[in-house]
C-alpha cells in the first residue's frame, strides 16, 4: 500500500511537474532559512550554558537611581572586594573581581628571539584563585586553587600557550605583559567555548595588580573602570533579593549618606549578561531576547509563507482532479486513503525540500555566520542530532501544515459530482481562501521589507548625525606605558612629517567604549553630586585635532598633571546654569581628591557614547600618565605613504612594543554592528519572504491562465486588447497586495518603534516608508503576473476557443 502510495504521487507530481517545482523551491527556501535561524538562536542562547550553577552566580553592577535605566554600569571601585570579604565572610572565597586590559602587548621572553604578540581588548585580565569556584575550566596542568595564588603567576588557555611557545611544554615559562612585569606560566587549561562572555585566554594573578598599577585607585569608592568586574556566588541559602537588600546596609557603612541613598549594587545573573544590552562585557557582544524571538517569528513567518504556496496551488489544481476522485471513491477508496495519498504528496515533495533546503543551509552557513559575528567553523549539520531532530520535525509540522487542508477539500469531494465535474460547489470558498492566503503571505513580505527600510533609514541616520567631532582622515594608535618625554619626542618628530594636520596624546577617543566615569564635589559642597562625569584625560590639541568647538572660556594650559578643567554644555546644564559663561572660574574636584581645581572652557556638547546613549555631562584634562591613545589628522586624500612613516617614527620610539592601529571613523561604525547586522539579515529574509511570495503568486496565475483559456480566446475575439487581459489578471491581485499592505503598516510600525527605543537618537517613521513598501511590491508582483497574463493575451484565440 506504501509503495503505491509513493509511486502514484511520482506519478502526479511528474505530470505537475512546474506546480512541483515552485512548491519545492518556496519550501527549500523556507526551511533552510528555518534551520539557519535554528542554529544561530539556539548559538545566542547557549551562552555561558558549559558552567555549572550558573543559577547561583551573578555579576555585581551599580545602579546610579538619578539616571534612570542610563545609570547601569559593570564597573566596580576596586576596595569594594576587600570590604565585601570582611563584611560577609561567608561568601569570602565566592567573591572575585576580573580585571580586564585593554589591548595588550605579550612577549615570550625565552630563549634568543622574543616573540612579541598583540591580544585583543579583554583577552589578558587579572583574575584570582576564587574566580575558578565560581565557573568551570578543564584544567590540563596546574591547580585551581594554587596555579594563581602568587604574585607574579599566569594561567593560559591551550590553544594560546601554543601560539606562545609552540608545541614547547609552557609550565614554569615566562612571559612579559606590556614590556612592564614578568608573569611565569603555572597552569594550562582548554579552551572555553566561543559562546562565553568570559574570553580570557591570559589570566594573571589578581594578587599582582596592585604592583602592575591599574587605572583608578585602591582605595577610590566612586571611580570605576568598566574592565574590573566583580561576580559573585550566592549560597543556596542567600536569594538574590536578600542579599541586595543586605548591599543597601554596605553602602551606607563606606559611602556619604547622599552617594549611598543614589547609589544601589544590584546583582545581574551570569546567564543574563548575554542579553543585557544596556551594558558592555567583557565580548563586547550583546543580543536582546526581542531580538532572538524577532528572528524566531521571522523563520515561522518565512515557513508559512512558503506553506501558503502548497496551498494555494493544492487549492487550485483541486478541481482538475476531481474526477480522479470520483473514480477513486468508485472503486472503493475510503476518505481515509484518500488523506494518505494527498498527505504522502506533500511528504514526497517536503522530504525533498527538507534535504535540498540542508544542502542550500549548509552552503550558505559562512556568509550567514560572518553576517551575525557567529563561528561556523567546522559546522556540520548532518553531523548535528539536535540538527537532525529539529529536520525531521519540521518536515512532520511543515507537511502536516501544507497538505491538510488540500487533502481534507479533495478527499471530501462525492463521486457523482465529481465524475460529473461539478464538484465545484465549494470553489467560491476555495478561491476565497486563496485571496485570504495571497494576503497573508504579502503582509508577511511587506512587514519584513518595511522594518527593513526603517532599519537603514536608522543607519544612514548614525552615519549622517552631527556627533560633535570630527572623525575623517583621523588615524588612532595604541599608546604603551611610557616613560618622561618619550611622548613628546613622538610628538616633535611627528610634526615635522608631511601629509600631518594635527596630532594628540588622550586616555580615549571622544567617543569610545572605553570610560571613564567618576564623582565630583562642586564649589563649596563636600559631598559628591547625585550624578557621575564621564572623563577624557587629553592634551591641548586634542581639541583641535577632533574639531570641538569651544563656546565659553579657554582651553586648558598644558600640563602633566591635573590643574584645570574644561567641562561640556551638559555639564553646565545638570548643574542649572542657564549660560555656559557662568561657570567659568567655579572649582571642582574628580574621584576622591580634596583639591579643587578652575572651569576654565565650555566645549559644544559631543557624543562620548554610541549613539544608544544620551550625551552626559563631560570634563576633560591633563593627565599625561594616563595617556594610551595617539590621534593623528592627516590631510585629506592621505595614503599609506603616511601610515608607513607613523609607525617608522612610532617603532623609533617604541621599539619593544608593536605597532597597531585604526581609523577613526571605521571603528565608531564597529559601534553599530549589531544594527548593521540586523540590517543585513533583514534584508535577506525580505528578499526570501517577497521571492517565496511571488513563486505563489506566479503558479496561481498559471493555474488562473490554463483554466481560463477559453475565456480569453472569447474576449480575445470580441476585440479586448491584450492591456485589458493583462488588467484582468491584475487587478485583483493588486487589490489584495493593497490589503496585505494595510495590515502588515500598524504591525511592523509597532515593532520597528519598539525596536527604535533602544537608541536615544533615533529617526522617526516616516509615513513614506510605508508608500514605498506598497508601491515596490506591486511592481514586483505585476512583473510576476505578466509573465503569464501577457503569455494568455498573446495566445491566437482560435486555439483558445479548441482547448479543453
Amino acid at each position: 500500500m506504501i509503495k503505491n502510495y509513493f509511486i502514484t504521487s511520482l506519478r502526479n507530481l511528474r505530470r505537475n511537474w512546474n506546480f512541483t517545482v515552485i512548491n519545492i523551491t518556496g519550501l527549500t527556501l523556507g526551511l533552510a532559512c528555518c534551520l539557519l535561524i535554528f542554529f544561530t538562536v539556539r548559538y545566542e542562547v547557549s551562552f555561558d550554558k558549559h558552567h555549572q550553577n550558573t543559577d547561583q552566580v551573578y555579576r555585581i553592577i551599580r545602579h546610579t537611581k538619578a539616571n534612570g535605566e542610563k545609570g547601569y554600569n559593570p564597573g566596580i571601585p576596586l576596595p569594594v572586594l576587600e570590604a565585601m570579604r570582611n563584611d560577609f565572610p561567608e561568601i569570602k572565597n565566592q567573591v572575585t573581581c576580573t580585571y580586564g586590559m585593554r589591548e595588550t602587548l605579550v612577549t615570550n621572553i625565552e630563549g634568543v628571539s622574543k616573540k612579541k604578540f598583540v591580544d585583543p581588548f579583554y583577552a589578558v585580565s587579572f583574575v584570582g584563585p576564587e574566580y575558578f569556584n565560581l565557573l568551570d575550566y578543564t584544567w590540563l596542568k596546574g591547580s585551581p586553587k594554587t596555579s594563581l595564588t602568587n604574585p607574579g603567576s599566569v594561567v593560559l588557555t591551550e590553544r594560546q600557550a601554543q601560539k606562545y611557545f609552540g608545541d614547547a611544554d609552557p609550565m614554569g615559562k615566562t612571559i612579559r605583559i606590556n614590556n612592564k612585569m614578568n608573569f611565569i606560566v603555572t597552569g594550562l587549561i582548554k579552551d572555553s567555548p566561543v559562546t562565553t562572555n568570559f574570553p580570557f585566554t591570559v589570566m594573571l594573578s589578581f594578587s599582582s595588580l596592585k604592583e602592575y598599577g591599574s587605572f583608578t585607585e585602591w582605595n577610590d569608592w566612586i571611580s570605576s573602570y568598566g574592565g574590573g568586574q566583580m561576580y559573585i556566588k550566592l549560597p543556596a541559602a542567600i536569594s538574590k533579593d536578600q542579599f541586595e537588600k543586605q548591599m543597601v546596609t554596605f553602602s551606607k557603612k563606606y559611602l556619604d549618606a547622599k552617594t549611598a541613598a543614589d547609589l544601589e549594587f544590584l546583582l545581574q545573573p551570569v546567564k543574563d549578561i548575554h542579553f543585557a544590552t544596556k551594558m558592555s562585557n567583557y565580548a563586547g557582544r550583546t543580543i536582546s531576547k526581542g531580538m532572538i524571538w524577532s528572528m524566531v517569528l521571522v523563520g515561522v513567518f518565512i515557513l508559512i509563507t512558503a506553506c501558503v504556496n502548497f496551498v494555494n496551488l493544492a487549492t487550485a489544481q483541486a478541481l482538475r482532479r476531481s474526477r480522479e476522485v470520483g473514480v477513486r471513491k468508485v472503486l472503493g477508496s475510503t476518505r481515509s486513503q484518500l488523506l494518505r495519498q494527498y498527505f504522502s504528496e506533500t511528504g514526497v515533495i517536503t522530504f525533498l525540500s527538507v534535504i535540498l533546503g540542508l544542502v542550500v543551509a549548509q552552503l550558505v552557513l559562512p556568509y550567514v555566520a560572518n553576517i551575525l559575528n557567529i563561528k561556523s567553523e567546522g559546522v556540520w549539520f548532518i553531523k548535528d542530532p539536535s540538527i537532525i531532530i529539529f529536520l525531521l520535525i519540521l518536515m512532520i509540522t511543515t507537511t502536516f501544515l501544507a497538505g491538510i487542508y488540500p487533502a481534507m477539500i479533495v478527499s471530501g469531494y462525492q463521486p457523482i459530482l465529481a465524475l460529473k465535474g461539478k464538484a465545484h460547489s465549494s470553489g467560491s470558498h476555495q478561491s476565497n481562501l486563496r485571496r485570504g492566503l495571497i494576503v497573508l503571505q504579502f503582509a508577511i513580505s511587506q512587514a519584513v521589507l518595511i522594518g527593513t527600510l526603517i532599519a537603514y533609514s536608522q543607519m544612514k541616520y548614525f552615519k549622517t548625525m552631527d556627533v560633535g567631532f570630527d572623525k575623517d582622515e583621523i588615524v588612532n594608535v595604541v599608546v604603551p606605558e611610557h616613560e618622561h618625554g618619550e611622548i613628546e619626542k613622538l610628538a616633535a618628530q611627528l610634526k615635522g612629517e608631511s601629509g600631518i594636520n594635527s596630532i594628540s596624546f588622550s586616555s580615549f577617543t571622544p567617543m569610545s567604549q572605553s570610560n571613564w566615569q567618576t564623582g565630583f564635589t562642586f564649589e563649596n559642597d563636600t559631598d559628591f553630586l547625585d550624578f557621575d562625569i564621564v572623563m577624557r584625560p587629553a592634551d591641548t590639541a586634542w581639541a583641535h585635532t577632533y574639531g570641538l568647538e569651544m563656546i565659553a572660556g579657554r582651553m586648558y594650559f598644558p600640563s602633566d598633571t591635573i590643574r584645570e578643567y574644561v567641562v561640556n554644555e551638559a555639564f553646565v546644564q545638570k548643574l542649572g546654569f542657564k549660560s555656559p559663561q557662568e561657570i567659568i572660574g567655579k572649582r571642582m574636584a574628580i574621584g576622591g581628591s580634596d583639591f579643587k581645581l578652575p572651569i576654565v572652557g565650555v566645549v559644544k556638547n559631543f557624543n562620548t557614547f554610541s549613539l544608544h546613549r544620551e550625551i552626559i555631562p563631560c570634563v576633560m584634562t591633563t593627565l599625561k600618565d594616563n595617556y594610551g591613545m595617539l590621534s593623528v589628522k592627516l590631510a585629506k586624500n592621505a595614503g599609506k605613504t603616511q601610515i608607513d612613516r607613523i609607525e617608522k617614527v612610532w617603532a623609533a620610539t617604541f621599539p619593544d612594543h608593536v605597532f597597531s592601529y585604526t581609523f577613526f571613523d571605521e571603528k565608531l561604525s564597529s559601534f553599530y554592528d549589531k544594527e548593521q547586522k540586523l540590517f543585513d539579515l533583514f534584508r535577506i529574509l525580505a528578499g526570501i519572504a517577497i521571492f517565496i511570495g511571488c513563486l505563489g503568486l506566479y503558479g496561481v496565475v498559471a493555474f488562473m491562465a490554463e483554466s481560463r483559456t477559453k475565456e480569453m480566446g472569447i474576449r480575445k475575439a470580441i476585440g479586448a486588447s491584450a492591456l485589458h487581459i493583462f488588467g484582468l489578471f491584475s487587478i485583483d491581485f493588486v487589490k489584495l497586495i493593497i490589503v496585505a499592505l494595510v495590515i502588515a503598516s500598524p504591525i511592523a510600525w509597532y515593532a520597528m518603534n519598539e525596536w527604535l527605543q533602544d537608541f536615544t537618537y533615533k529617526i522617526e517613521i516616516n509615513w513614506s516608508v510605508f508608500v514605498l513598501t506598497g508601491v515596490a511590491v506591486v511592481l514586483i508582483a505585476l512583473i510576476t503576473i505578466s509573465f503569464q497574463s501577457i503569455k494568455a493575451a498573446l495566445m491566437n484565440p482560435v486555439k483558445a476557443l479548441r482547448s479543453e
